[in-house]
């Protein structure tokens, strides 16, 4: 079993930058990827970005490049979303999630297919 744990969400006034991290624990395997999500109240699951954990591949919501990154820290367990210039649709639930992967490609974009999950590290944005 895997368990997720996000940290690192607060609130901002637009402008400011956020750093989260995904805690990664219990039986993860040799590779995995991991992705943040967002959900505002509402509104549907959106992705942000992706990471291979092995590859350090990344994929980035598209408008979200240049604002958004993805990173690992230096062992595989840890991954972080760097959030700068925030804004206040930035603002809502982020979560991340896994999935078991031993490739070398950039992960997938949908939500759908990630099995294991975090509760989720609020953001909020003020303008």
């Amino acid at each position: 079993q895997v368990q997720l744990v996000e940290s690192g969400g607060g609130s901002v006034q637009a402008g400011g930058s956020l750093r989260l991290s995904c805690a990664i624990s219990g039986d993860t395997g040799d590779g995995a990827c991991v992705g943040w999500f967002r959900q505002a109240p509402g509104r549907e699951r959106e992705t942000v970005a992706t990471i291979n954990t092995r590859s350090a591949s990344t994929a980035t919501t598209v408008s979200l490049k240049g604002r958004f990154s993805i990173s690992r820290g230096n062992t595989t367990n840890t991954v972080y979303l760097q959030m700068n210039d925030l804004r206040p649709e930035d603002a809502g639930m982020y979560y991340c999630a896994r999935y078991y992967y031993l490739g070398s490609f950039s992960c997938s974009l949908d939500h759908r297919v990630y099995r294991d999950w975090g509760r989720g590290t609020q953001v909020t944005v003020s303008s």
